[in-house]
């Protein structure tokens, strides 16, 4: 799964944000599909220069993923290269395009989960936000918080009372 970092969790929820407020969607454009809008958000391409740089090359984004080679110089390959900086694995992104990986699925209320569809928008936002919400659920577990309590002032030995009292 994606790390679990600040600006990979960011860009899960705006993507899903974006997606949720009618950003165009369509699942057969690779520029406004599943990817290709988590590549906008990660990239700051538009969908249409995400799809030129995907029409180079044959295949979906499964097939671009399968066929990536960071020193191909091919732009696609670039935004992927970009995607995988930012701390996305390729398995990731071959699982965003189909909703498929099982640990956000589990995650998912079992109502939702057996009707989710790769292709619909609300369940795409659903998917991404429960993987933002898994990943921020990780990070925090991470963080261990130094101990506030107070702590017990020591009382003076005997013979530093006794001093206090004749000085």
């Amino acid at each position: 799964m994606a790390k679990s970092t600040l600006p990979v969790i960011q860009v899960l929820r705006d993507t899903a944000q974006r997606l949720a407020t009618q950003a165009p969607y369509q699942w057969g454009h690779m520029g406004s599909c599943n990817c290709g809008h988590l590549a906008q958000t990660v990239t700051r391409l538009t969908k249409a220069e995400i799809h030129a740089r995907a029409m180079q090359r044959y295949g979906d984004w499964e097939r671009q993923l399968i066929d990536y080679c960071p020193t191909s110089g091919l732009p696609i390959d670039q935004t992927i290269d970009e995607m995988l900086a930012l701390g996305f694995s390729r398995q990731d992104l071959t699982h965003l395009e189909r909703l498929a990986d099982p640990t956000i699925r589990a995650a998912i209320p079992f109502e939702r989960r057996n009707s989710l569809r790769h292709n619909q928008r609300d369940d795409v936002v659903l998917y991404l936000r429960t993987w933002a919400d898994l990943l921020e659920n990780s990070l925090l577990a991470g963080i261990v918080l130094p101990d506030f309590a107070p702590q017990p002032v020591p009382a003076p030995a005997p013979e530093q009372q006794v001093a206090a009292l004749v000085s």
